[in-house]
C-alpha cells in the first residue's frame, strides 16, 4: 500500500520551462522583423546656432530589417534619408547663395544651407528591459539601447549662377572632400508591442556626423540628434523557450498524513520481524536427508532352479550387455544370487559362484576386459518376495560401479 501511494505521488510530477536555466536558441529563420520609421533631426555645426531652431529641423526616414539572436542581443541594417538644414558660407556644403544673409564670417556671408544625406547603417541592439527585469513573453514595453555606424552620400541643389539655382539635385561627388561622410550613432529604441507581431517604435538617437559643413579645413564631427516614430512587423517565431525541467509537487505534512506514514512504517517493521523469525526457525530445523534411489541394474540374468549355465535367451541378453559395456568406459559389479527357499547353504553358495563366473566368462569372451568386471556373490535373497517367487532370486545382477 505504501509503494502504491508513492507511485501515485510520483505521477503528479509536472514539467515546466525554467528561465533560470537560460533560454534556447531559435532557428535562423526566427525572430526577424522589418521596420519603417520617420521623424526629424537637427544639425549642430559651427554656425547653426545663428539660425532659429525650428528652421534647422530636417526630415528623416529609414527602412531596416533586423534579427534577435537571443532575448538580449540583436542586429539591424537598413537604408536612410536625412535632410540637413543649417548655416554656412560659400565654401561649405549645401550653401544656397539665393537665400538671405544671416551674418558674416571673415568677410563671407553666412546663409542657410540645405543638403541631403542618403546611405546605409548597421546597429547592434541590446534589450535592457530583458536584462534588468528578465525575459517575459508578451511584454508590452521594451527599452532597447543600440550603437552603430553609418555611411552617407551627399546630394545638394544645383547652383547655376552666383545668385540662382537650378531645378535638379546633384551628387556632390567628383572628388570633392564632402562627397561622402561617415557617422557614429547611439540611441534608445522604445518599443511598444501592440500585438505579437506588430510594434510601435519611438527611436531617440544621437549621431556624430563627419562633414564639411563650414568650409575648407572644417571637416569635423558634428552633433546630429534626431527622433523617429514608426512601426515594426515581426515574422516567424517571435518568442523564446527555456529548457523544460520536472517540478515535484509540494507535500503538505499534516498530522493525519504523518500518522498514516508512521502506521505504515510500523506495519513494515512488523513484517520484517516476522520474516526474520521464520528465517531463524528454518535455520534451527534439522535437514531431512534425501534418500537416494537405488540405481537400476544394467541387466538381470535369470537362471532355472539348480542351473548355472547360459542357455537360449540368456546368451542373447549377455551379448547385448557386452555391446553396451564396450561402448562405455565404466567398470561393472556382477553379483550372483540363489534363493534360500530350496537346497542348502552349500549348494546355494556353489550356484551363486558358478552363475556369476559363467556370466563374467561369457562377457570376456565377447570382448569385455576382465579387469572391468568385479564378480561377487550375495547370500541373501534378491527380492524377498517369499518362496512362491523364488524364481526371481535365482539370478546374476549387473550394476555400473560407483
Amino acid at each position: 500500500m505504501f509503494m502504491g501511494n508513492f507511485s501515485a505521488k510520483a505521477q503528479e510530477v509536472t514539467y515546466v520551462e525554467d528561465a533560470a536555466q537560460g533560454y534556447l536558441f531559435n532557428k535562423m529563420q526566427d525572430n526577424w522583423w522589418i521596420e519603417v520609421d520617420g521623424g526629424a533631426g537637427v544639425l549642430m555645426s559651427t554656425w547653426d546656432a545663428k539660425q532659429d531652431f525650428g528652421k534647422r529641423l530636417g526630415l528623416k526616414g529609414q527602412v531596416a530589417v533586423g534579427k534577435w539572436f537571443s532575448p538580449l542581443l540583436g542586429i539591424r541594417v537598413g537604408g536612410e534619408f536625412n535632410q540637413m538644414l543649417g548655416v554656412t558660407h560659400k565654401y561649405g556644403i549645401g550653401y544656397r547663395p539665393w537665400n538671405h544673409t544671416i551674418g558674416t564670417y571673415e568677410g563671407n556671408a553666412l546663409k542657410p544651407s540645405k543638403f541631403n544625406n542618403i546611405g546605409g547603417f548597421a546597429d547592434v541592439l541590446f534589450n535592457a528591459t530583458n536584462w534588468i527585469c528578465g525575459y517575459k513573453p508578451g511584454r508590452f514595453y521594451n527599452a532597447i539601447v543600440y550603437g552603430g555606424m553609418g555611411v552617407h552620400w551627399v546630394y545638394e541643389h544645383e547652383v547655376t549662377g552666383a545668385e540662382s539655382r537650378g531645378d535638379d539635385w546633384k551628387y556632390a561627388g567628383g572628388g570633392d572632400p564632402h562627397s561622402r561622410n561617415f557617422s557614429a550613432r547611439a540611441g534608445l529604441l522604445n518599443q511598444f508591442n501592440v500585438t505579437k507581431n506588430i510594434a510601435i517604435n519611438l527611436d531617440l538617437r544621437f549621431e556624430m556626423l563627419q562633414e564639411v559643413t563650414d568650409g575648407p579645413g572644417h571637416k569635423t564631427w558634428n552633433e546630429y540628434p534626431s527622433a523617429l516614430i514608426g512601426v515594426a512587423y515581426k515574422f516567424n517565431k517571435t518568442e523564446w523557450n527555456a529548457p523544460v525541467v520536472p517540478v515535484c509537487p509540494e507535500i503538505k505534512y499534516t498530522d493525519a498524513y504523518v500518522d498514516d506514514l508512521r502506521a505504515k512504517l510500523e506495519a513494515a517493521n512488523q513484517n520484517i520481524a516476522n520474516l526474520k523469525k521464520q528465517l531463524e526457525d528454518c535455520r534451527k530445523q534439522k535437514a531431512t536427508p534425501v534418500e537416494e534411489k537405488e540405481e537400476a541394474p544394467l541387466a538381470t540374468i535369470y537362471f532355472p532352479i539348480n542351473v548355472s549355465k547360459l542357455v537360449g535367451v540368456q546368451n542373447k541378453i549377455v551379448g547385448a550387455v557386452s555391446e553396451v559395456m564396450k561402448s562405455e568406459d565404466s567398470n561393472y559389479v556382477l553379483t550372483g544370487w540363489a534363493d534360500n527357499y530350496t537346497g542348502n547353504d552349500k549348494i546355494n553358495t556353489r550356484l551363486r559362484k558358478e552363475r556369476v563366473a559363467t556370466v563374467k566368462k561369457s562377457l570376456v569372451a565377447k570382448g569385455v576386459e576382465a579387469n572391468r568386471l568385479d564378480a561377487q556373490i550375495n547370500d541373501g535373497n534378491l527380492t524377498n518376495y517369499g518362496a512362491k517367487c523364488a524364481s526371481l532370486d535365482r539370478a546374476v545382477t549387473i550394476y555400473r560401479a560407483k
